[in-house]
């Protein structure tokens, strides 16, 4: 399989995943749960995942480049 395709499908099976963590009702659980050290869980929540896609598309790309 070309490299450029196994990066296509890597990049998109991270955003469906991306999608359904943010976009489903896992992100809805965040809204009734208790402040984390004054902040909410939610806010933490999705920082968190937004960081976490930020860091595997980069661990994506990095490999593609090797």
């Amino acid at each position: 399989m070309p490299r450029v395709t196994l990066l296509r499908q890597r990049l998109l099976a991270l955003f469906l995943v991306a999608l359904f963590a943010f976009f489903s009702p896992v992100a809805g659980r965040f809204e009734s749960a208790p402040d984390l050290s004054g902040v909410p869980a939610l806010y933490l929540y999705l920082f968190g995942v937004w960081a976490l896609i930020i860091g595997a598309a980069a661990a994506i790309a990095a490999c593609h480049r090797d």
